[in-house]
């Protein structure tokens, strides 16, 4: 079992265990105050993202339906019938963690923020500008946590659901084919769900602001994943020896030339066809 401590402990105690770096207030950007807000209003939100100091089990990823998905930042519930899809870096470390459902996929990161409230209502205005930009049909809703930002691009239909916790941002990123990610839909119901029940580690590093916090994958799923990478190495190895030796065999002989057939021999009384027809 986990419980949720009260607002007033959990900010006297974020306080004292993050320490004071990058404690310089974030400016709402004033384009953002211009933007529409559509949808209905909500009452503020009395279930999770928690943070990891408001989880009173000894077993973080003990979730309240089932375990948690550690990935080192963030504590994520899976899915019913959900798979993982791992997004790697140039420099081989997961970059990002996709739970993919049969609607679509969602994408929980986290990232640091300071001690004052407001980074995502500044990231919604900076998103809502550069999906115009690409020109998508952008909206700003209201959804349980407040302003939720949903755009219709080229290539499929993004919501992005964001919101604020003591020194950290969780920035939930939905994304599915035309109409999965209006408010309704069965896809951002997963979503919001699994926000209900999803945790924080920020930890005690410093971070600057905005930076995404660390993803560490789970021990048997980083092994899989290195299986495969040198499964692959070795395929392209094979598949590069091969083509080497094929361009430093010699040529092969050209092949003689056919020899004609010769005509068929014709007897005294004529060719064999001839004497058949007599």
């Amino acid at each position: 079992m986990f419980g949720r401590k009260k607002k007033t402990d959990v900010d006297e105690e974020a306080t004292s265990f993050f320490g004071d770096e990058n404690d310089e207030s974030v400016e709402i950007d004033e384009a953002e105050d211009d933007l529409e807000v559509t949808g209905d209003e909500f009452g503020d939100e009395s279930e999770g993202p928690y943070d990891i100091t408001e989880i009173d089990s000894d077993d973080p990823t003990a979730g309240r339906d089932g375990q948690r998905l550690d990935l080192g930042s963030v504590l994520v519930p899976m899915p019913t019938g959900g798979q993982l899809q791992v997004e790697m870096a140039p420099n081989g470390s997961p970059q990002a963690v996709h739970l993919v459902t049969e609607h679509g996929r969602i994408t929980v990161a986290a990232y640091a923020a300071p001690k004052s409230p407001g980074q995502w209502r500044e990231v919604v205005a900076e998103l809502a500008q550069s999906l115009r930009d690409d020109n998508s049909a952008v909206s700003v809703e209201n959804g349980p946590w407040g302003r939720e930002l949903a755009a219709v691009t080229a290539n499929m239909d993004l919501r992005f659901i964001g919101v604020d916790g003591p020194r950290w941002m969780v920035r939930c990123v939905v994304a599915g084919p035309s109409g999965s990610t209006a408010a309704n839909a069965p896809l951002v119901a997963i979503a919001r769900d699994i926000l209900r029940d999803t945790v924080v580690n920020r930890g005690s590093e410093p971070h600057p602001v905005r930076t995404p916090l660390p993803v560490v994958l789970p021990q048997v799923l980083a092994e899989q994943l290195a299986a495969a990478h040198e499964q692959q190495l070795a395929a392209a190895q094979q598949q590069q020896v091969a083509a080497q030796q094929q361009q430093s065999a010699p040529p092969a002989p050209p092949a003689p030339p056919a020899r004609p057939t010769p005509p068929p021999r014709s007897g005294e009384s004529g060719s064999a066809m001839q004497q058949l027809g007599q």
